[in-house]
């Protein structure tokens, strides 16, 4: 009886010990530098942000672990998206939301609630959500930053690193990283090439083309597609032209500035029927319909871009993600073709697709007006 005894807690033993053993305390270093402790391998993970990011590190299979989301940044904003993902991560229909800072609705309560192991959410969140940040963190669950909207170099690299971390896919996680950093890598070299070759800057606008052509659509002053334009060498008309990050230019300033490219941020919007559409599924032909009344604008005849034919619709949604490169490397061909011939962006990001995503590659994702 003894023996038994002695087998069973020796069993017992062994078997905590292998528990133990495989929740190994680990520090995480995430987007801002800070160091976290997380027990791996987690079992649970909620998800704040950067939902294609996660997928491209964790795979299908990775959202097994995954017991609630922000919804309205993917279900909100891009729903056709949303729901191709929804068709291929079996329990993603029915994930618990546990609400969204931008309107007021992100809720310790419910992150606690659901008892996840960590917590990886957006820098934007973390920053306006300080209080519930403490009150998770005071209920023992890891908060770990995941920043992609910097567009630092750094902060992509950190960012995918600790989601591989996170998720136990470390090694994909690292081939992504050095994958991003040798194309962005690529891509300042190639500007660095052009500039010691003469070619001057050119001048770029941003229009957010959701609204229609009646209405001004947002630019960026130095964060997104803004950011991007600069960094590529080329000049932002709306650089120091607008009060705060983003918001219209007035147009008579567009026609003034007169520049050499115009960029519209487009997207597959429900219910933005004047919008110009990029996405899974639209046509080529229907982009360029839906470019066509903003070049009709009043004063836009005679500006340099619409004469050069450098009218363009780029998806707002590949600014910003762990797949950004694909968007530097389009607006970079269209700016130096020559140090760029050889560079396909369109066959970049079906590359991706078909290698870190679990959605087929197709539609209308970048072009210019002119075929």
């Amino acid at each position: 009886m003894h023996k038994l005894m002695s087998i069973a807690l020796g069993a017992i033993s062994l078997s905590l010990s292998a528990i133990a053993a495989l929740a190994a305390p680990t520090e995480i270093t995430d987007a801002l530098g800070r160091k976290v402790t997380v027990d791996l391998p987690v079992k649970r993970v909620a998800v704040n942000f950067n939902f294609e990011e996660f997928t491209a590190v964790a795979g299908v299979d990775g959202w097994r672990k995954v017991v609630g989301i922000s919804r309205a940044p993917w279900e909100g904003w891009r729903p056709l998206i949303f729901n191709r993902y929804k068709a291929v991560i079996p329990n993603l229909a029915a994930m618990p939301d546990i609400g969204h800072s931008e309107d007021g609705s992100f809720s310790a309560e419910k992150v606690i609630g659901l008892k996840p192991d960590v917590l990886l959410i957006a820098d934007w969140t973390y920053k306006s959500a300080q209080s519930q940040v403490a009150q998770i963190e005071g209920a023992g669950i890891p908060v770990v930053v995941i920043d992609y909207n910097a567009q630092l170099l750094e902060r992509h690299l950190a960012s995918t690193r600790a989601l591989g971390k996170v998720t136990g896919q470390e090694a994909r996680a690292e081939e992504l990283a050095t994958l991003y950093k040798s194309r962005y890598d690529d891509i300042l070299a190639r500007v660095a090439k052009a500039k010691a070759a003469g070619v001057p800057a050119r001048k770029v606008y941003v229009e957010l083309g959701q609204a229609g052509a009646d209405t001004i659509g947002n630019t960026y002053n130095n964060t997104m597609w803004g950011k991007i334009i600069t960094t590529l060498g080329a000049e932002n008309i709306a650089a120091g032209k607008i009060p705060g990050p983003w918001g219209p230019l007035n147009a008579e300033a567009v026609i003034a500035e007169n520049p050499d490219m115009v960029i519209f941020a487009s997207s597959s919007w429900v219910g933005k029927p004047k919008a110009v559409r990029t996405g899974y599924d639209i046509p080529a032909d229907e982009t360029r319909a839906s470019l066509k009344p903003y070049v009709e604008r009043a004063g836009w005849a005679e500006l340099k871009a619409v004469r050069a034919g450098e009218i363009n619709a780029i998806e707002h949604g590949l600014c910003r993600t762990l797949y950004d490169f694909v968007a530097m490397q389009y607006i970079a061909k269209r700016l130096y073709p020559e140090q760029f011939a050889d560079i396909d962006p369109v066959a970049s990001f079906k590359a991706y697709h078909e290698k870190y995503l679990p959605l087929a590659f197709n539609g209308t994702w970048m072009l210019a007006l002119k075929p």
